[in-house]
């Protein structure tokens, strides 16, 4: 049985950790708001301009001629998985559902005898990964959203993707992030960047292709410069966007998630200061009790 001075000092220990947690939710709560408001402004311009490129391409007469970024390789032999983690951690399931996901995509592409590749946003996905797959990881970016999600770290990681893209590294990349749902609820999404998907077409890694009616409408627009250059620029553009949106529903994903758990820790460590003084003074009403009990049996044997 722990002594009164125990009990003491794990209810003083107990104490400062509840001070630890509060001021931390209190800190991702205030960051939550402002990504919160960011995360909602980026994601319209991030659809459109998904948008806005398969109109265009439902307008082209064939492929032939259309950038590498749009017609691809030619082959998938090799596939690049960017996950977007963080770089610390008491974010709850945050970190752990973006690597669930990255481990059974790539159990389900070494399967179709494709070659994996994996990029971390993160340390937390790092230290993950690296004890199964430390082969499969080229490079581990940290502190992309230490101080927020900014345009960028995503602008320079869409350039270095699109350069390894040109060389041959790999064939095509898939983004997988927490997309922002609300303060206690996000969900992981894995998206094709490069090349750009089929409009049409929906085809989540490990399954059957499925169609996906109305997804996409393709209107007529008389196009100045041709649709060649249009998407000359607008596929490198959008990789960049696609990157930043991601960044973006991470970042608020994480303190929400951060908020949460933090809150949850904040309630439990009251709950265990209940318990520990409710046990403390028990146990030292059962002390006061014997030492009177030692006294009056000594003043009555006198």
């Amino acid at each position: 049985m722990p002594s009164l001075k125990d009990l003491k000092n794990r209810i003083n220990s107990v104490k400062s950790t509840q001070k630890i947690t509060s001021a931390m939710k209190m800190v991702a709560a205030s960051k939550l708001k402002k990504a919160e408001i960011a995360a909602a402004e980026g994601r319209p311009y991030a659809e459109r301009m998904e948008r806005m490129l398969a109109d265009l391409i439902a307008t082209l007469p064939d492929r032939t001629s259309a950038p590498m970024l749009l017609a691809g390789s030619g082959k998938e032999d090799t596939v690049l998985l960017v996950a977007v983690s963080s770089d610390r951690g008491l974010c709850g399931g945050y970190n752990n559902n973006v690597i669930r996901e990255t481990r059974r995509l790539i159990n389900a592409l070494t399967r179709q005898d494709k070659t994996v590749k994996v990029l971390c946003i993160g340390r937390k996905a790092r230290d993950a990964l690296r004890r199964d797959h430390r082969q499969r990881i080229v490079d581990t970016l940290e502190n992309v959203t230490r101080n927020g999600a900014d345009f960028a770290p995503a602008r320079d990681l869409a350039r270095r993707l699109r350069t390894m893209f040109g060389d041959g590294e790999f064939d095509v990349c898939h983004l997988i992030y927490n997309r922002f749902k609300s303060a206690i609820a996000h969900e992981v999404t894995v998206k094709q960047l490069i090349p750009f998907p089929e409009p049409s077409v929906v085809t989540p890694l490990g399954s059957e292709p499925a169609r996906a009616e109305g997804r996409f409408s393709a209107g007529a627009y008389d196009l100045e410069p041709s649709e060649d250059q249009l998407l000359g620029a607008l596929l490198p553009a959008n990789v960049a966007v696609q990157l930043f949106g991601s960044l973006l529903e991470s970042y608020a994903s994480e303190q929400g998630a951060r908020m949460t758990a933090m809150d949850n820790a904040t309630r439990n460590a009251g709950e265990m200061i209940e318990k520990l003084t409710l046990t403390y003074n028990r146990k030292r009403q059962a002390a006061i009790t014997t030492e009177l009990v030692e006294i009056i049996s000594g003043a009555e044997a006198l």
